[in-house]
C-alpha cells in the first residue's frame, strides 16, 4: 500500500493496565510479564514458552551490579525469563531487577542488554535502589530525555541531553526508572508512551515524577549518568557469538551482525531517538531486518505495518529508515 494512505492503526492508549494479561518487552525483547511490558512488535500477546528442549543450554555467569558473588543462569529464551533466572540465583524478587549491563557493573547505557547478548558477555543486574520524588518545571518543549525500556515493564532514562531541563536537576539521573507522572502509574508501558506522555505535558507548568535509582556499589555513589554519546554505535555482544532473545519462538545462537547490519542498526536507532525520543537497539535490528531486502520505501512501510504497526510510525520516519538502510548497504556511514 503506497504510503499515507491508510497505513495507520490505531496507537495503543498511553498507559496499559497494570493488571494486563501477558503479551520484547523492552528494548526490545522477550514476553510480557505481570507488568504488562511487550515486544518489539508492540503490544500484543505472545506465544507460549518453547519447551526446554528447544531452549538453548548455555551457562552465563552473572552478578549484582552493585556487588554480589559469582552466579550461574541458563535455560532463559527472553528477558522476562533472564530476569526470573537471575532473581533465582540470588533469591530477590523477579520485579527488583531493573536491567542488566554487559561487562561492566555501571549503569553504563552503552553497555544495555537488548535483544542480543554475547555467548562469552557476564551479565551485571541492576537492581531498585532509593526512591525519590522530584518536581519539574516545563520551561521548554524538549525536556531533553531519552526513554528507554527493560522488557519486563519498566521504562527508564537512558540519556539526558546536555543543558537541558532535566540536565539541570541535579537528582535526576541516567538510569533512573520513571514509575509515574503526576501520579499517574507507568509500570508497564512501552518507551515510547512514556516518552509521548512527556512530550504531551503542557509548557510553562510544574509535573511530578516518581522515580527510582538503580542501587550503586561503593564506586558508583558520585556518578550521575552514563548515558550513551550520540553516534557511539549499539553494543550486540562480543565472544564466539550471540544468544538472540526473540518474543516468539525460541532464542537462537546466531553469528556476530555484520558491519552493515551493525551500521544500519545505529542510524535506525538514532533516527528513533531523535522522531520518538526513545532508544532501542532490539527494535531498530527488527526494523533493519525487516527493511533490508525491501526494493522501495512502500514494502518497507507495509513490513512495518504488519509487524510493528501499533507503533504508528510517520511517513517521513520510514523514508528516513529507508535511506538509513540504503547509506549503510553501500557504505555511506
Amino acid at each position: 500500500m503506497p504510503l499515507g494512505l491508510g497505513r495507520r492503526k490505531k496507537a495503543p492508549p498511553l498507559v496499559e493496565n497494570e493488571e494486563a494479561e501477558p503479551g520484547r518487552g523492552g528494548l526490545g525483547v522477550g514476553e510480557s510479564g505481570p507488568l504488562g511490558g511487550v515486544g518489539a512488535g508492540g503490544p500484543q500477546m505472545g506465544l507460549p514458552p518453547p519447551p526446554p528442549a528447544l531452549r538453548p543450554r548455555l551457562v552465563f555467569h552473572t552478578q549484582l551490579a552493585h556487588g554480589s558473588p559469582t552466579g550461574r543462569i541458563e535455560g532463559f529464551t527472553n528477558v522476562k525469563e533472564l530476569y526470573g533466572k537471575i532473581a533465582e540465583a540470588f533469591k530477590l524478587p523477579a520485579a527488583e531487577v531493573m536491567f542488566c549491563t554487559l561487562n561492566t557493573h555501571k549503569v553504563d547505557m552503552d553497555k544495555l542488554l537488548g535483544g542480543q547478548i554475547g555467548l562469552e558477555d557476564f551479565i551485571f543486574a541492576h537492581v531498585k535502589g532509593q526512591r525519590k520524588e522530584v518536581e519539574v518545571f516545563k520551561s521548554e518543549e524538549a525536556l531533553g530525555l531519552t526513554i528507554t525500556d527493560n522488557g519486563a515493564g519498566y521504562a527508564f532514562i537512558k540519556r539526558i541531553k546536555e543543558g537541558s531541563v532535566i540536565d539541570h536537576i541535579q537528582l535526576i539521573s541516567v538510569g533512573d526508572m520513571i514509575e509515574a507522572i503526576n501520579g499517574q502509574s507507568l509500570l508497564g508501558c512501552r518507551h515510547y508512551e512514556v516518552a509521548r506522555l512527556l512530550k504531551e505535558l503542557p509548557r510553562g507548568r510544574t509535573f511530578t515524577l516518581k522515580l527510582t535509582e538503580p542501587r550503586k556499589a561503593f564506586d558508583m555513589i558520585s556518578q550521575r549518568s552514563g548515558g550513551g554519546r550520540p553516534g557511539s554505535g549499539p553494543q550486540l555482544g562480543t565472544g564466539r557469538g550471540t544468544l538472540r532473545l526473540r518474543s516468539r519462538g525460541p532464542a537462537t545462537v546466531e553469528d556476530l551482525p555484520s558491519a552493515f547490519e551493525e551500521k544500519a542498526i545505529e542510524k535506525v536507532d538514532d533516527l528513533l531517538e531523535s522522531y520518538m525520543g526513545i532508544r532501542d537497539t532490539e527494535l531498530a535490528a527488527t526494523m533493519v531486518e525487516l527493511g533490508k531486502d525491501k526494493k522501495n520505501p512502500d514494502e518497507l512501510a507495509e513490513a512495518l505495518d504488519e509487524r510493528l504497526g501499533d507503533f504508528a510510525f510517520p511517513d517521513e520516519f520510514v523514508f528516513d529508515v529507508w535511506g538509513a538502510i540504503g547509506d549503510a548497504k553501500v557504505g555511506r556511514y
